[in-house]
């Protein structure tokens, strides 16, 4: 059901992608497109039209104009995030054990580590239908399964992760600054990166793209005296990142 809901949801933002760079394309060339029958594209066309992202006419459709701007700022988003975990990919080392958090951002890893053996430990389940190098052994810790985030978090997720090191932490974060440190939006998420910081034996990486640098959520993860290195993007505030740095963290732009 899962692994359902995961390819409907990514032919779903197909959909709008294609849609934003060819407005005049039809519901059949659609259907072609994305190798599905009419009958489906017009059953993802109906989703969006009801959620206010397009809107249908004869044959076809098109993105609503104020969605239409805030897709592109999304998409621009999404870049940087790969951007970002693309470079904290060039820190992975051949037989590298190493963890990874829920982060969206830090599971992106996944995708850019080539011809390496390596262990990922994660609480993050979505790492099952990331597309990755055979080479790569994934292990889930187990543990409560909190939707929409699909993390796992809990007892027996810590418990699992107190048995183990890895010589490499790559976590993300709802925000981060030199004031309060690391900060997340989920309290049961807390304990978890805590604990990958804690039981890391190497470098301790926070991924976060611009928008997460100088802002504070409710729950503090860590202080930066556990973080080693801060990848994010060029547009991330310079103040900011200067006051960071003087925390000791590196910080990497991309």
């Amino acid at each position: 059901m899962k692994m359902h809901r995961s390819v409907v949801d990514e032919r779903r933002k197909a959909i709008l992608t294609i849609l934003s760079k060819e407005p005049e394309i039809s519901a059949e060339a659609l259907a072609l497109r994305l190798h599905v029958s009419p009958v489906t594209i017009r059953r993802d066309l109906q989703y969006w039209e009801e959620k206010n992202r397009i809107s249908r006419h004869y044959g076809g459709a098109k993105i609503v104009q104020s969605f239409q701007e805030a897709h592109s700022e999304l998409n621009d988003i999404e870049i940087r995030k790969n951007k970002i975990a693309k470079r904290a990919a060039e820190f992975v080392e051949d037989g590298d054990t190493i963890f990874i958090n829920t982060s969206s951002t830090a599971l992106l890893i996944l995708s850019y580590i080539k011809g390496k053996r390596v262990n990922v430990i994660t609480n993050n389940a979505n790492a099952v239908f990331i597309q990755k190098d055979f080479k790569i052994n994934v292990i889930l810790t187990g543990g409560e399964l909190r939707e929409p985030k699909e993390s796992m978090v809990g007892e027996f997720a810590l418990n699992n992760l107190s048995r183990v090191s890895s010589n490499k932490t790559f976590i993300g974060c709802s925000g981060i600054s030199a004031e309060v440190g690391i900060t997340t939006a989920v309290l049961a998420e807390v304990a978890i990166n805590e604990l990958m910081l804690r039981q890391s034996t190497g470098t301790r990486f926070v991924l976060a793209d611009s928008t997460k640098i100088g802002h504070n959520h409710s729950f503090v993860s860590n202080t930066l005296n556990r973080v080693d290195i801060l990848i994010t993007d060029t547009l991330a505030d310079e103040a900011e990142c200067e006051a960071i740095a003087e925390k000791n963290v590196r910080i990497l732009k991309v």
